[in-house]
């Protein structure tokens, strides 16, 4: 018989959780680790979700996918940014390449599978479809077993950055209960040999609840009834991996891996007033109160004969700059020298008491093999990743201990896990699809 392969994806779980903190709590997780082998993933640049997990599935970086958020620039207007979907998507997946050797895969909530391609088995999008009315399914008809399966299929917990905590923790338990129960239905139903699913659970909870789990965060309170949330759901999520795990055929070879990892957030850089505050971006009038750089661009607010860069908020910094003969109305004329001067006083901001917080910078063509489509000319981890991007202007000072976007104690770190049932762990994210492919005897 032919072996096949099953990868848990869970997004955003943590080396210093999994394997030191709740290490003895999570026996099915580590049973698997113990048969086989396990460590840390090294992530992409920047270590986000989108492109993350397409970067894993393709082997290619996020400058070869030409995709470095959530959001990106469709041209060299002011105001282009759209959502990245699945027909940015120009090379091949391990499940297509699978599919041209004769295998058939399973493919359940993998971001950047919205909207569907056709492929040999069976495909439901991640949590970047719009919902379940739309087609989120490959074929069509696999939507009304789901259906079936589980009711309403939750695609994510909406609202995840909210105070009504109880809501959140309940709706997160549901969407994982959930897509296990689909992931169930599917490997005992359906004829497969590859199999990969990506469970948003942990990401969600992370940013919800870290606050609470984290002694060395802030706003961390030991009396909140919420101290031990996180690790009881990853002592759920191990019960539901055991649960999966059992009911596939004997010789599945099994990975477990994440796309990045969680850290405590310490507050957040509001990037277009410290621009601002440095000369770089100037503005016709300044807004009552904060808004959004893209409030601030639709309404013609921004002075952008005398702008120089503007930036956008996220887990990661994003800064763009005003190039003469690139943009409509650029001012940059020495492209580098000015990147170069941005870099080296990005680097040097302290918090609010003038300790450096170790920011650090790239410059894309620096860290891809090569760039499509249209980077940020800087990709910013202020405090290296320790304290966001804020893209709102018009605050009453840099610094910020609120995220812009409601409520959230998290950002992302560089490393994810990885955990194989036989062999040795990839150590890079864009060597998994390599592994997978040789685990099918395709060089």
């Amino acid at each position: 018989m032919r072996r096949r392969m099953a990868i848990i994806g869970l997004d955003c779980a943590d080396p210093k959780l999994v394997f030191e903190e709740f290490w003895n709590d999570l026996p099915n997780i580590r049973k698997i680790a113990e048969s086989g082998s396990y460590g840390s993933l090294e992530s992409t640049i920047p270590p986000i979700t989108v492109p993350a997990w397409m970067c894993m599935v393709t082997g290619k970086d996020p400058g070869e996918l030409g995709i470095y958020g959530f959001r990106n620039r469709k041209d060299f207007s002011y105001d282009s940014l759209f959502f990245a979907n699945s027909r940015l998507i120009k090379y091949e997946t391990v499940w297509e390449t699978l599919g041209k050797h004769g295998y058939k895969s399973i493919i359940l909530g993998v971001p950047l599978t919205y909207p569907p391609k056709p492929l040999k088995g069976y495909l439901v999008s991640g949590f970047l479809a719009p919902s379940t009315e739309s087609e989120y399914t490959y074929p069509k008809e696999l939507k009304k077993e789901i259906e079936k399966w589980v009711g309403n299929y939750m695609l994510d917990v909406e609202n995840f950055r909210t105070n009504d905590k109880e809501r959140l923790l309940r709706d997160i338990y549901r969407m994982t209960e959930q897509k296990f129960e689909v992931a169930k239905h599917l490997v005992t139903e359906k004829e497969w040999d590859f199999f990969m699913m990506v469970e948003m659970g942990p990401d969600r909870i992370h940013h919800g609840f870290w606050a609470y789990h984290d002694p060395e965060h802030f706003k961390h309170d030991p009396n909140s009834p919420y101290r031990n949330a996180i690790k009881d759901y990853y002592k759920f999520l191990d019960k539901k991996v055991g649960e999966l795990i059992e009911v596939l055929p004997k010789d599945t070879l099994i990975m477990i891996v994440s796309d990045h990892g969680i850290q405590r957030m310490d507050g957040g850089i509001a990037v277009n007033d410290w621009l601002i505050e440095k000369g770089y971006l100037t503005l016709k009038e300044k807004p009552e109160k904060p808004a959004r750089i893209s409030d601030l661009i639709k309404n013609n607010m921004i002075d952008w004969k005398r702008t120089i860069a503007w930036g956008e908020g996220g887990y990661y910094g994003r800064i763009f700059l005003n190039v003469k003969g690139r943009e409509p109305e650029g001012v940059v004329e020495d492209y580098e020298k000015t990147r170069d001067e941005l870099i080296k006083e990005l680097e040097s901001i302290t918090d609010e008491y003038g300790n450096n917080i170790g920011t650090r910078v790239f410059k894309p063509e620096e860290v891809y093999k090569k760039v499509e489509n249209i980077p940020p000319d800087l990709i910013v981890y202020f405090g290296n990743l320790r304290w966001r991007s804020i893209g709102t202007v018009g605050n009453d000072t840099i610094w910020l201990h609120e995220n812009d976007t409601g409520p959230d104690d998290a950002n992302h770190a560089q490393y994810g896990i990885v955990i194989v049932s036989d062999g040795k762990v990839p150590e890079k994210i864009y060597e998994v699809r390599d592994f997978i492919l040789k685990s099918f005897g395709i060089a």
